[in-house]
């Protein structure tokens, strides 16, 4: 089979192509599922590295400020009044102002990220997505790299620092906009909360990874907890460059809704799909039979809150007529690049911003300062305290698949995230006041309070971002995802800014406080999500009243 190029096909592809043409010729594979799967792991990989590649600065965070009576000094040192405190501190962090220091640097990475999040998803909209991320991350490696070097040539300038924590945010808000578009393009609607929650699990294993290889050598030299994540992200940037396909429609496959139109009889759905082989494709058609009432297509047109009447089978037809029009497109020509304003008119975009503004705020600040809450809260060494922190993932990772597979199996989003931030309130008062009772405890209440605060906050930017970017309002225009996804992400990520710089100083006066501020923002996180729990709650009631 001979694929004709262009600008959309990678140059791995390409050559991939070629050496399957040329060795098997006859070979019969299903390309789109090959497709499909190489989209989730080199987005999955990549995301995956953006997020290993900020993690060290919250596990070196204990060695840049240290209790030095704890350590003995090395023999050619001369301590007196003037450094027998902060002898094993690196400058400028060895004053009593060093909390209030490294949060500053956490907030110029995460403000410069949540603001530069808005244009990057304005760009992702208007760019190719496999130079924008590949741009994006070996620009990343550069600048966590350049960050770790400031310890092999004596840089103890904080303005150093700051720059490039900031120049750092701006090229990682690459990553979110990118990923999230990408795997869209490439995955219907259909099981699109648990797809989403095992993808998302990226950004926990990121976490872990970092910690870990951070942790490896933050106690010996900690330039190479930068370094090392600098590479792998800056090496993964070029895979991508190589692989990565952004649009089904760039290697002739069918759009991901066509492949998957199998629906549930329970629901209202019949198998309407018809397959015939095409240049080892499998296309598939929606049967146009306006004697399907599709109750789900119904009630996904109002879930997020449009309380406009829709008539069932009109509404049904015109979407299986567009669906049929597009078999092999992508975007279509007449598709345009939708606003910013025109995003957020979209309903329930702002209550789920605003909600993940505190959503996001409780997860980072534990993202930045669990490694060092642990150890000064325990007699753990700083690499113990790294390793112990990655539990919080661990339970993030599972948060975010049950709280996918309860959105999809319920519909009701919403009310999914609502469950598990009320949960997660009392778990991080038991945390605060049980967690340094014993290790096991320790163990036990981290996994338990990352499944409740990172399942709501995977949920929002991942599954509940891709359906706002494909509403029904939107009349199947692809290319508001990124917007989408950026006004969502972005917002939160101010959020994500303000929880780590607000900790650094709440700190000073006792962690407990530091816990009450969290638990003060997940009842906010709640509160936001009100109005849209009430009308899922409505819509349920609704639904059972057709059924019975």
């Amino acid at each position: 089979m001979t694929f004709q190029t262009n600008d959309g096909v990678p140059v791995g592809i390409s050559l991939i192509w070629k050496v399957s043409d040329s060795c098997c010729p006859r070979a019969f594979v299903n390309r789109t599922f090959w497709y499909r799967a190489s989209v989730f792991i080199l987005t999955y990989a990549g995301y995956t590295c953006y997020h290993l590649s900020r993690k060290p600065i919250s596990v070196v965070k204990n060695v840049l400020n240290q209790n030095c009576s704890d350590y003995n000094p090395p023999p050619d040192l001369i301590i007196n009044a003037t450094n027998k405190d902060n002898w094993c501190d690196w400058a400028p962090f060895g004053d009593k102002n060093a909390a209030t220091l490294l949060g500053a640097l956490d907030s110029a990475y995460l403000f410069s990220y949540a603001a530069s999040m808005f244009l990057s998803g304005f760009l992702a909209e208007r760019t190719n997505l496999r130079y924008f991320l590949a741009l994006g991350m070996i620009t990343s490696g550069l600048f966590t790299y350049l960050f770790g070097i400031a310890k092999s040539y004596g840089i103890h300038y904080m303005w150093y620092f700051t720059l490039i924590q900031i120049l750092s945010g701006v090229v990682q808000s690459t990553g979110w906009p990118g990923v999230v578009t990408v795997i869209g393009n490439w995955f219907g609607r259909r099981k699109r909360g648990i797809i989403f929650g095992l993808w998302n699990s990226h950004t926990s294993l990121g976490n872990i990874l970092g910690s870990l290889i951070a942790g490896e050598y933050v106690e010996g030299d900690w330039s190479l907890s930068f370094i090392v994540p600098g590479v792998l992200i800056a090496g993964m940037g070029f895979v991508i460059f190589l692989f990565l396909v952004v649009r089904p429609v760039d290697v002739d496959c069918p759009l991901p809704d066509q492949v998957s139109s199998e629906r549930s009889v329970s629901q209202g759905y019949e198998r309407v799909s018809t397959e015939e082989p095409q240049d080892g494709f499998m296309s598939y058609e929606a049967d146009n039979t306006e004697s399907v009432i599709d109750e789900g297509n119904a009630y996904q047109s109002w879930k997020y809150g449009n309380h406009h009447q829709h008539n069932h089978s009109t509404e049904l037809t015109r979407r299986l007529q567009r669906e049929d029009s597009q078999v092999t497109s992508c975007h279509s020509p007449s598709e345009k690049p939708i606003g910013f304003i025109g995003a957020l008119q979209i309903p329930g975009v702002v209550e789920y911003s605003l909600s993940l503004f505190f959503a996001k705020l409780v997860s980072y600040t534990f993202l930045y300062w669990l490694p060092l809450y642990i150890k000064s809260s325990t007699t753990l060494s700083p690499a113990e305290s790294a390793q112990l922190s990655t539990l919080f993932d661990v339970g993030g990772i599972a948060g975010a698949i049950v709280a996918g597979g309860i959105s999809d199996y319920s519909g009701m989003s919403a009310t999914t995230c609502a469950g598990m931030l009320s949960l997660a309130i009392p778990m991080m008062f038991v945390y605060e006041d049980c967690g340094t009772g014993g290790y096991v405890t320790n163990v036990v209440l981290l996994i338990v309070v990352g499944f409740l605060v990172n399942g709501p906050y995977a949920l929002i930017t991942t599954a509940v971002s891709a359906d706002l970017g494909t509403h029904h309002s939107l009349e199947d225009n692809a290319k508001a995802l990124a917007t989408v996804s950026a006004i969502i992400d972005g917002t939160g990520s101010i959020g994500a800014a303000v929880g780590p710089l607000l900790a650094g100083v709440v700190s000073i006066v006792g962690w407990q406080y530091v816990f009450y501020m969290l638990m003060t923002a997940n009842v906010l996180a709640l509160l936001f999500l009100t109005r849209l729990v009430k009308r899922e709650i409505h819509i349920s009631r609704l639904r059972w009243l057709l059924l019975f």
